[in-house]
């Protein structure tokens, strides 16, 4: 047990901590809490719930993934993904079955840590992610229009393409103050990200139009009118259940545990490349679980790792956990104190943020990159986009992995067990007489999702104890998107943080190719690419001798 969970504030508790580094991260953390306000609010509207859930669960579930995490500036709170989840579990299941399906997701995600799944979780193909991401942001964009149009519908359809029927159908109806306060919020939010401000656009937006409309009387709908006064205090909640029921809250449930597991690993793994560090990621998911049982008895919602807030808090100096907790603190002090005049918040400005939310979660860059993958990536994005858009979220998932698993076996039945002539024959195996600055790495077999986070973390390792980095790849047939994404990422942080000079040798011409065609490499530099490791070495050494 002791192995599984270790959380990583009490590991940093035992080396110590400078005085300078608390101050860094109480700082971060008031920075993050403040950039979590308006998020946290516009998540819970978003979903179908009142406003005050979002920050309770920004509060409760946030304290307690930095307390009990395996990252160090993992900050949690609730998230755009859960939108679509919640409102759906809302309106089959209502709030007390969204409370249960909580608490049961909590117990899985302790599971998953209890059997050491942490790991498998973050081998899902990039393309499978970024296809439901890259759906949910759709269907986050699609929930927004009713309140940035200003639209007087009572109730929208959960259904994708009925809700734009009901949309279109009511274009007549529109608010005009209201597109014009969702448009100045996006105008505000973009503004600010370009002056790359302490204080979050978000944030600007709300409080000054939030005033604007107050003072001038401009007929838009407010939090007030949807959901009347906002609680500054915390309501203990019990559901009521009947244990021959509890079966039909295991999809929902389940639904909220990987996504949730898969979040929180995502932007544990990004943080990872920003601060140089490891998290752990069983420990985490045990944290998320525990997060999540506690924050629905308290009137909260789903919690996970937010990944562009936790972005926010390493980029103002957030370093360990203390920078969470205070985040989680600065929230608890504005809703106790600043809670009631939340009520006056425009509907509009909301969307305005959400919209803005919903571009960002699109990597419609990375979609893009994708789309000149192989077929078998393209495949698994479209699937896994379309089915989260026009079904579910869960049904995605499933079938994108099994999807992912059957094209694989196919991609490799299609590959020939023999090497095409003239790649990297060269019999020399015998690396003993190598300067001890260079480094052979070996990569055998498929580069794809399932091996790409190993392969890519070696090369990693390597690139900071080395001078000289040979990679051979003869043995590699194919590479998938999700490799590329890892490789390119590592690349990346050697660039910018280590003196190593990579060459690669052996590369077949279609492993070549998709290479190329996205960037790889352009850093790698053409001319240390080879055919031969004799050529490749002969390359190596010359570079060697020139510099060291």
């Amino acid at each position: 047990m002791e192995d599984i969970f270790r959380p990583k504030f009490f590991s940093i508790l035992k080396i110590g901590i400078s005085k300078k580094q608390i101050s860094s991260d109480i700082f971060a953390g008031i920075v993050v809490g403040i950039v979590a306000l308006p998020l946290a609010i516009a998540f819970a509207v978003a979903s179908g719930v009142s406003p005050e859930k979002g920050i309770i669960t920004a509060i409760i579930a946030g304290f307690l993934i930095s307390l009990l995490g395996g990252s160090r500036v993992q900050i949690g709170g609730p998230t755009g993904a859960f939108i679509i989840i919640i409102y759906g579990i809302i309106e089959k299941y209502g709030i007390n079955g969204l409370i249960i399906s909580t608490l049961m997701a909590g117990v899985i995600l302790i599971l998953f840590g209890l059997l050491k799944l942490g790991s498998l979780l973050k081998y899902f193909p990039h393309s499978l992610v970024v296809g439901f991401t890259s759906g949910i942001a759709l269907v986050i964009f699609s929930t927004q229009i009713r309140d940035a149009l200003g639209l007087e519908i009572a109730e929208v359809p959960s259904g994708f393409i009925d809700k734009w029927k009901v949309f279109y159908a009511h274009l007549d109806d529109v608010n005009y103050y209201a597109l014009a306060v969702t448009l100045f919020t996006i105008f505000i939010v973009l503004l600010f990200t370009k002056l790359k401000t302490k204080i979050p656009g978000s944030f600007i937006a709300i409080l000054f139009i939030t005033i604007i409309v107050q003072i001038f009387h401009i007929p838009v709908t407010t939090i007030e009118s949807f959901f009347g006064d906002i609680p500054a205090h915390f309501n203990f909640v019990v559901p009521h259940f009947e244990l021959n029921n509890l079966s039909i809250y295991i999809q929902p449930a389940l639904t909220i545990a990987l996504l949730g597991g898969i979040e929180s690993l995502l932007s544990a793994v990004v943080s990872d490349g920003m601060i140089g560090g490891n998290h752990r990621s069983n420990t985490e998911l045990i944290a998320q679980g525990c997060a999540n049982i506690i924050t629905p008895f308290l009137g909260g919602i789903p919690a996970t790792g937010a990944i562009a807030r936790t972005a926010t808090n390493v980029k103002n100096g957030g370093r360990t956990p203390i920078a969470g907790m205070t985040h989680a603190i600065t929230l608890l002090l504005i809703m106790l104190f600043f809670g009631q005049w939340a009520k006056l918040i425009p509907m509009s400005v909301l969307a305005g943020v959400l919209i803005i939310v919903a571009y960002n979660m699109s990597e419609w860059r990375t979609f893009r990159s994708i789309l000149h993958s192989s077929s078998f990536d393209i495949i698994i994005l479209f699937s896994t986009f379309l089915l989260t858009v026009l079904v579910d979220l869960t049904v995605a998932i499933e079938v994108g992995i099994v999807l992912s698993a059957l094209l694989f076996m196919r991609r490799m039945s299609k590959m020939g067990a023999n090497l095409p002539e003239n790649i990297d024959n060269d019999l020399i195996e015998d690396y003993s007489s190598l300067p001890k600055d260079f480094s052979i790495y070996e990569i055998s077999g498929p580069l794809f999702f399932a091996s790409a986070k190993q392969y890519a973390e070696v090369i990693k390792n390597l690139g900071f104890t080395s001078k000289i980095l040979i990679i051979r790849m003869r043995h590699v047939p194919f590479i998938d998107a999700t490799a590329v994404h890892n490789f390119l990422e590592v690349l990346k942080i050697l660039k910018e943080t280590s003196e190593v000079t990579i060459v690669v040798s052996g590369v077949r011409p279609d492993v070549l190719k998709d290479l190329e065609k996205n960037g790889i490499i352009s850093i790698i530099g053409k001319g240390n690419i080879f055919d031969s490791f004799n050529n490749a070495l002969k390359h190596a050494d010359k570079i060697y001798e020139s510099k060291y």
